[in-house]
């Protein structure tokens, strides 16, 4: 079995509810871009440096996953430019909190405790994950 689909598996273990799914549906993508905005506002740099360090480990899994998460990555990253510094950071730490207080209520709901609990990679997972859900569903392969 390859990794990808070994870490994904794992993953999916403590993600079978459907409301901890659906909450993750809404809560990571959240996530992931708080911590890019949050980093954009602190130094555009050290966002674009972050993104490339993930779609790195992203190549490693699955090349045909990277570039998806690239996709998604240059999404969330394109309207940063835009936006004022100090107001970014803002909006991106209150989007950061309350998106993982939805991550913790969903594995409550679940019964079970969050993968990056056990192993911190499952914080870059989490996305990969529901983007392989989209593969899946559109029968491309990942």
């Amino acid at each position: 079995m390859r990794r990808i689909d070994r870490l994904l598996a794992r993953y999916g273990e403590s993600h079978g509810h459907r409301l901890n799914k659906a909450i993750h549906w809404v809560c990571v993508p959240l996530i992931m871009w708080s911590a890019l905005a949050a980093l954009w506002a602190w130094a555009p740099a050290a966002a674009v440096t972050g993104a490339i360090l993930a779609l790195v480990f992203y190549v490693w899994l699955s090349p045909p996953l990277a570039l998806g998460m690239l996709g998604v990555t240059v999404v969330m990253l394109a309207p940063l430019a835009s936006l004022a510094p100090r107001a970014l950071l803002v909006v991106a730490v209150a989007v950061f909190v309350g998106a993982w207080i939805g991550q913790f209520v969903g594995h409550r709901i679940e019964g079970r405790k969050p993968s990056f609990l056990e192993d911190v990679v499952f914080l870059l997972v989490g996305p990969a994950w529901l983007l392989a859900d989209v593969y899946r569903r559109l029968n491309l392969r990942y």
